[in-house]
């Protein structure tokens, strides 16, 4: 298996962008990490995640979780993290990328622990675990999601999901603003991960960058990179259109719980 740390834990330029946190209008921003895509892949989804520069570590992954058969087979609907997520999940060591702190490598060498080399250095049940979190049974493309507002949620709250592994999620199409006219613009796909489903008002939101990319066997929506700004001592995300966004978009498993479970295996 390829070195894990030549191939993604190249050095990158983060340019800073001062624009209102949390609801400010990013045009096209939505285009950048997910890229445009053909609507249709002449393949399974797993072929297409192999097929895909910035899917090619998920795909891997996949393998390692045991679960080929069911991105071979099955019908599944997949919010896919793209192979920058895994990086900065996993981090190296004394450096500190876009201001989301440490990384998990950082924190196992804090621990006098072993750090992650390869992919395989994370149990095969940890993987298989939290990207479940990213897998919904059946085809859904956007038009099959309700509307998602989440500054007027008791009116258009979008909808509950269950994942693979049986954590909830909550999925809506939102309604972009055009020339400061609300539902008038683009239509944009949002996830978020509810830690609590006891506490819908506790989410962990991630945008999507491209939606329906569509293998033979499901639909793919990549998820976009949330950005971070920081203006004097207040550090934020920023909003993608009308999505808002969390720093768990960056973060595989969108929280701390994946960073926990490796570092209590080692």
């Amino acid at each position: 298996m390829k070195n894990f740390i030549k191939k993604y834990f190249t050095p990158i330029a983060v340019c800073s962008v001062f624009l209102t946190m949390m609801v400010s209008s990013c045009s096209k921003d939505y285009f950048v990490d997910g890229g445009p895509a053909k609507g249709e892949f002449k393949g399974t989804m797993l072929q297409y995640l192999e097929s895909n520069p910035k899917f090619d570590t998920v795909a891997q992954i996949v393998k390692l979780a045991g679960l080929e058969n069911v991105f071979n087979t099955e019908q599944i609907t997949f919010f896919a993290p793209t192979d920058e997520v895994i990086r900065r999940t996993i981090g190296l060591v004394n450096t500190n990328i876009d201001f989301l702190g440490d990384g998990l490598n950082q924190r196992l060498f804090d621990a006098r622990k072993d750090t992650i080399r390869v992919l395989a250095d994370v149990p095969s049940g940890t993987w298989r675990k939290f990207l479940m979190r990213y897998m919904f049974k059946g085809k859904n493309v956007l038009k099959d999601y309700p509307q998602l507002d989440f500054f007027l949620k008791p009116l258009f709250p979008g909808g509950f999901y269950t994942g693979y592994n049986n954590d909830l999620a909550n999925i809506g199409l939102v309604y972009n603003s055009a020339n400061n006219v609300k539902y008038t613009g683009y239509r944009q796909l949002s996830i978020s991960y509810l830690p609590d489903p006891s506490n819908p008002l506790s989410f962990i939101p991630a945008a999507v960058a491209s939606s329906d990319i569509q293998p033979s066997n499901g639909v793919v929506h990549a998820l976009a990179i949330t950005t971070f700004v920081r203006i004097g001592n207040i550090m934020g995300s920023l909003a993608i259109g009308d999505v808002l966004t969390s720093r768990g978009a960056n973060i595989f498993g969108f929280n701390d719980d994946f960073n926990r479970e490796v570092l209590l295996s080692r």
